[in-house]
């Protein structure tokens, strides 16, 4: 029965005519109350089975098309629906439908408040131990000679601060210390001159001879050592600075060494950092001095405590994380510098300081309706039962399942959680604001305002390619742009990456509301429409997953609209497109993806099976020098 479904699927994703005739005949599903008597009816029959209160016609697909009669769009050629004069759009404001109870229950619409609560996150980082800065001394040489010994002898071993690490002779140093005795000497013979300022002058002869041996490394004992054996010595014995731990060793005995060579490093391990990495999302539920947990498969069931010192000012352009390093305590010295670290925030959303006593207002994440610049819910209307309108809002971050309300809601008013979007599509069929289109009355963003004309064939449409060859070399290259950022969210779940995962999809939506709809004509606009309406409920699929598996069973939804794209548009780009099937994924009952390259990379398991699939087809070749655009294998 599977294989029946699947070859069905297949049939019909060759058909655009057919599935844009079956999504145009849904969207107006909420409208007209029920099933309508379908494409096959001539005009003359729709008109007779109208209700005489129907006064205008217009088109599913083109709202802005009102004609007083039955007929054909003279955009697209599809038949007129009836747009009634009272009913569900009777006495009604611009972006409210009122859907009755039986509509209510097949379109499954639900509601839920908006309520001002402080919502707890719970934000998974992940990262390494490394050494505190401030602990770790590089012991070096500060004078030229030779390495005669050194105390340690090996990496690893503990030493106190003062302890000997190096006995190094140098000429150099000699000198410098024959100068202090010399400058003792004349200062003792020109103690008791009665001219003041000789007397002071080798005065200060003696502080520059003591300074200068500090500066060749000598402690101020060892300077008052040699002033009173009254000898110079040809050696230095240089001491730790700090109490800690050899962990380099980067010299020998016998070797020579030159002024700045490095000897030894000295680390203090009692303390470290731990360095996470935080995408752009977390940024917000971050804060110095914040507690934080971590683990290390090194202990495992052992939970090891920090708090944040410092959150990086910049962004880093390779990984697009923020570096955020943690003090960590290190009893027993359990942690080791280059382990890897799981750590939990446990953080609140704090508005701000001008609203500190109230809690955020919050929605559920599945309510808004985001186009990539603008959210839109649906409210509904108190004290008008099935009554519902449309109202832009300002989002904050998300925090798990909900997502902070800036602006647009109030407390206790009820937001539809689910069936926004066919609530959004019966509005958008009676020329009403919509996530689509903000502007009532018109067409969505980027539609034909040109001339009427009547619809044809895809000019230049190719067989498996609807289409394709047609479509203008601007609206390829945003398409490019699309096709790239589904690239990166197959590439993070491969990796089993959620986080990395929502900022691509993030990246995705982006690109697709960049998407300019006004460059296409005739059936091709069409086509474009149903394409992007698809690829929209596969992001906010995704967007809505709450964990990984919700992700990869987004990303299923949303590999099937791209599969429409690239039947309807074709591939865009030098890189090819690759079509994977894995018959293992979702119990069996199999998936397909896209990769713009042959390796295998399954994002439904990861590195849980990361090569299963049992079919690869390359469904566009990429436009190199050497390319023909597409090829079916």
């Amino acid at each position: 029965m599977e294989t029946l479904f699947n070859k069905a699927r297949k049939y019909f994703s060759r058909v655009p005519l057919i599935a844009f005739l079956v999504l145009a005949f849904a969207a107006g599903f909420l409208l007209r109350g029920g099933p309508e008597s379908g494409h096959e009816h001539r005009a003359a029959e729709q008109s007779s089975q109208v209700p005489a209160r129907v006064s205008e016609w217009t088109c599913s697909m083109h709202p802005q098309i009102r004609q007083p009669k039955p007929g054909q769009c003279p955009i697209c050629g599809m038949d007129l629906i009836p747009v009634a004069s009272g009913g569900s759009g009777e006495g009604l404001g611009p972006g409210q439908i009122r859907v009755s109870a039986a509509d209510r229950k097949l379109a499954k619409i639900q509601v839920a408040p908006a309520q001002r609560k402080r919502l707890p996150l719970e934000l998974r980082l992940a990262g390494k131990v490394d050494y505190d800065e401030t602990r770790r001394k590089v012991i070096a040489a500060r004078v030229p000679g030779r390495l005669d010994r050194l105390f340690v002898d090996f990496t690893g071993v503990r030493v106190k601060q003062g302890d000997p690490l190096v006995y190094l002779y140098s000429p150099e140093l000699y000198t410098a210390q024959e100068e202090l005795l010399q400058a003792l000497k004349a200062q003792s013979r020109f103690e008791r001159s009665e001219l003041s300022t000789i007397s002071s002058t080798a005065g200060l002869t003696v502080e520059a001879a003591r300074e200068k041996l500090r500066l060749l490394g000598l402690e101020s004992r060892q300077v008052a050592e040699i002033e009173k054996q009254g000898a110079p010595s040809d050696h230095l014995t240089i001491v730790s600075p700090i109490s800690g731990t050899v962990v380099h060793k980067e010299a020998a005995e016998g070797m020579y060494v030159s002024t700045g060579t490095r000897i030894y490093t000295v680390a203090d391990l009692s303390h470290l950092w731990v360095q996470l990495e935080a995408y752009e999302s977390d940024l917000p539920w971050l804060r110095p001095g914040q507690e934080v947990q971590f683990t290390t498969d090194s202990w495992p069931g052992e939970t090891f405590g920090g708090r944040i010192s410092f959150i990086d000012p910049t962004l880093d352009p390779a990984t697009r994380t923020v570096h955020v390093r943690l003090e960590a305590p290190n009893p027993g010295r359990r942690l080791k510098p280059g382990m890897f670290v799981r750590a939990v925030v446990h953080a609140r959303y704090e508005p701000g300081p001008e609203s500190m006593e109230a809690a955020p207002l919050v929605i559920p994440a599945s309510a808004p309706l985001i186009t990539g610049t603008r959210a839109v819910v649906y409210v509904e209307v108190p004290g008008s039962e099935g009554v519902y309108e449309g109202r832009e809002v300002v989002l904050g971050p998300r925090t798990g399942d909900y997502y902070v309300v800036r602006q647009g809601l109030e407390p206790g008013e009820m937001v539809v959680v689910n069936g926004n979007f066919k609530i959004d599509s019966a509005i958008q069929i009676l020329a009403g604001p919509s996530m689509m289109n903000p502007a009532a009355g018109g067409p969505a963003p980027g539609h034909d305002h040109g001339p009427a004309k009547t619809a044809g064939p895809v000019e230049g449409a190719e067989a498996g390619h609807s289409g394709s060859a047609g479509i203008p070399g601007e609206f390829r290259g945003q398409l490019e742009r699309v096709y790239r950022a589904y690239f990166e969210v197959q590439q993070q779940l491969s990796e089993d990456r959620p986080g990395e995962a929502r900022e691509k999809v993030r990246s995705m939506q982006q690109a697709l509301g960049a998407v300019d709809m006004g460059l296409l004509k005739g059936a091709a606009h069409q086509n474009w429409m149903v394409v992007r309406d698809s690829l929209l409920q596969g992001i906010a699929a995704m967007d809505a997953a709450t964990d990984l598996a919700g992700l990869r069973e987004g990303f299923s939804q949303l590999s099937e609209a791209v599969s429409t794209l690239l039947d309807r548009f074709g591939g865009s780009g030098d890189k090819p497109v690759i079509l994977f099937h894995c018959p293992m994924a979702f119990e069996n009952k199999g998936a397909v993806w896209f990769q713009d390259h042959p390796d295998t990379r399954n994002p439904y398991f990861g590195a849980t099976m990361l090569k299963c699939q049992d079919r690869i087809d390359t469904v566009y070749a990429g436009s190199g020098p050497d390319k023909g655009g597409h090829a079916h294998e």
